[in-house]
């Protein structure tokens, strides 16, 4: 579900004398006691694609200023919006920063919009009727002006071509919500990694952004539309930058993993088991981005469908779909012994063992195996709390997973399974929720499809669950995914 971002080149053009320049973010995260290493401030000064090199004097003033605030506090952020400590735990994906997924943002903010916010989105509103223009020009730019990037993309580049630009603006959108963004990003920056992103390959993509976005957005595009664009670009790339330098202190960029079994349910659906070259920290309802070698440079993402296990090994359920590249690979052509690579984990979708509050669990097709591995931790941590798990297909040879979960429910007395198919064409298990219940006092726990996590949301809200315990990865990015 996942597709490969950009690795921009680091070679951008001279800057100011002063070393200032256009999206210059810092190499490394601060050291403790606020010392930096010796190239911790290298900067890589940029100006706009198709400009004069010298800017007119008051935003080469400014660009000056703000390349110096950046150097003395590294991350540039409006001033409505503080960058305060991320979550102690992931709640947002490992996708790359040109995937589409945003959490949800808190209900209840209704502060005014940022100066740069406003100009941010009247670009975005100016330049959406024309996004396939503005993500080609894009791409254009990134390989004439930086060609020895063209190897980093996968050979077709359908699947890849709107994603780069549009969850880099999504980014944008979100430069008031800190919280959000900056957990968002830390996740975008730690995965980018496995793609070998450096940070000196950011500003390449910053120089072609403001390049696309200038020529396509004329009507709203002036000198301070365009500082408020570098304000926010450098925001996104350093939080970006220095996540990925924390990671790389205590986890690989990724990990390869032979597959130890294939387990063939049904005609297009799999189950695999892989055994990584070295220890894989993750948690049960969290997900990772996977590689096959039939398709270099080109990762889906799949949930891990059991919780973490003492032998190491890791399960995944994989359904083949039409033209999907990745899953035709896994459930076709994967075979014992085939060595595939893992991305980092990520995902929020985990379980507060704090808490004895009972669980509802919605898994629609293969989406049951996050689910699953929920059960499967419930089950090790000992704690007897109520535990419903609701397993939805179109038709009864598709719960493939059916006699796993009945073999859980056997030997837990805590949970109960209910298998629910579809008769008329529609997936019903926000039927079968509103049948059963009532589900006060419910965590509830959703994936599937799109559509399926749509209704299920609305099921659920109307059952009585308020937002805040409804947890399941964003269905934007489940739209997005594609394979």
């Amino acid at each position: 579900m996942d597709a490969p971002t950009t690795t921009s080149a680091g070679n951008g053009t001279s800057g100011d004398a002063d070393g200032g320049g256009w999206f210059t973010p810092r190499t490394s995260p601060p050291l403790p006691g606020g010392d930096q290493e010796s190239d911790g401030n290298r900067l890589a000064g940029l100006r706009p694609v198709g400009r004069s090199q010298e800017p007119p004097t008051g935003v080469r003033q400014h660009r000056e200023g703000a390349a110096r605030e950046r150097i003395q506090s590294g991350v540039d952020l409006p001033p409505s919006a503080p960058l305060s400590p991320p979550p102690a735990l992931d709640h947002g994906p490992e996708h790359s920063v040109f995937d589409p997924r945003v959490p949800d943002e808190p209900a209840g903010q209704a502060a005014p919009p940022s100066p740069d916010a406003v100009l941010i989105r009247r670009t975005m509103a100016e330049v959406g009727p024309v996004a396939d223009k503005v993500t080609s020009y894009f791409y254009a730019l990134l390989f004439v002006q930086h060609p020895e990037l063209r190897s980093m993309f996968p050979p077709a580049m359908d699947a890849q071509r709107d994603r780069l630009l549009k969850a880099l603006l999504t980014a944008a959108e979100h430069i008031d919500n800190t919280p959000v963004l900056v957990d968002y990003l830390q996740n975008l920056g730690r995965g980018h990694r496995k793609y070998g992103t450096q940070a000196d390959h950011y500003p390449a993509v910053g120089e072609c952004l403001i390049g696309a976005l200038s020529r396509y957005a004329k009507g709203s595009w002036n000198e301070e539309t365009e500082a408020a664009w570098v304000r926010t670009y450098t925001t996104i790339s350093q939080v970006m930058i220095d996540a990925a330098a924390a990671d790389e202190l205590r986890s690989p960029p990724w990990w390869l993993a032979e597959v130890v079994s294939h387990d063939l349910r049904t005609a297009d659906t799999a189950v695999l088991t892989v055994r990584p070259n070295q220890p894989y920290p993750f948690l049960a309802g969290q997900y990772t981005s996977l590689e096959t070698p039939w398709w270099p440079r080109i990762w889906r993402h799949y949930s891990f469908a059991s919780a973490p296990r003492s032998d190491g090994l890791l399960s995944f359920h994989v359904k083949a779909i039409s033209a999907g590249w990745v899953s035709n690979s896994l459930v076709h052509r994967a075979r014992p012994g085939d060595v595939l690579r893992l991305g980092p984990p990520a995902g929020g979708m985990t379980v507060d063992h704090s808490s004895d509050s009972g669980l509802l669990c919605l898994g629609g097709g293969t989406g049951i195996a996050p689910i699953k591995a929920i059960v499967e931790d419930v089950a090790e941590h000992g704690r007897h709390r109520p535990v419903e798990v609701f397993y939805g297909a179109r038709t009864g040879q598709d719960l493939y997973d059916l006699d796993t979960l009945l073999r859980l429910q056997q030997s837990n007395s805590w949970l109960e399974v209910r298998p629910v198919v579809d008769k008329h064409g529609l997936l019903q298990l926000p039927d079968a929720i509103r049948d059963h219940g009532p589900w006060n006092g419910y965590d509830a726990y959703l994936s599937g499809p799109p559509g399926m996590i749509r209704s299920g949301v609305d099921a659920l809200k109307a059952a009585g669950i308020s937002a805040e315990r409804i947890h399941h990865d964003s269905v934007e990015e489940l739209v997005a995914a594609g394979d």
